[in-house]
């Protein structure tokens, strides 16, 4: 089985509140990450990924906040699924109610992440996220 090298990993931060957001980008950037894209809602996250998707550049995993003004967390996940079925989406979230996890397993969330949670909390995640990607891509 192949091995997830978060280092080299395109990965995109969707969260409105800036101070989440840099420390999210500087949790990823101490393991490693260096393509780092961010956006502070719904809206820009899906604008960045149209002009990732026109330079044929490509994205490894989305981490996104759940309540966002405007597009919310599964708003801009079900828009993903549209035209990106495959691409894992980690969503950051302080729900835990049953409801919104169905909501969320509906719109075909990959997985969760609590908050608050640790750098190593975030890296396991991740590692868990991208082994199921590849697994999946491996028996398509």
């Amino acid at each position: 089985m192949k091995y997830v090298v978060i280092s080299e990993l395109s990965i995109m931060v969707v969260e409105d509140q800036k101070e989440a957001r840099a420390v999210i980008c500087n949790m990823l950037s101490e393991m490693g990450v260096s393509e780092l894209h961010e956006a502070g809602d719904g809206r820009e996250a899906l604008q960045k990924l149209d002009a990732l998707y026109e330079q044929d550049k490509h994205l490894d995993l989305v981490l996104c906040d759940w309540n966002m003004p405007g597009v919310t967390g599964v708003e801009l996940l079900r828009q993903i699924r549209t035209v990106s079925p495959n691409l894992p989406f980690l969503m950051i979230t302080g729900r835990s109610d049953l409801d919104s996890v169905k909501e969320a397993k509906m719109a075909g969330v990959s997985a969760y992440v609590a908050k608050p949670f640790s750098p190593e909390q975030l890296e396991a995640k991740i590692r868990i996220v991208m082994q199921k990607a590849m697994m999946k891509t491996k028996s398509a």
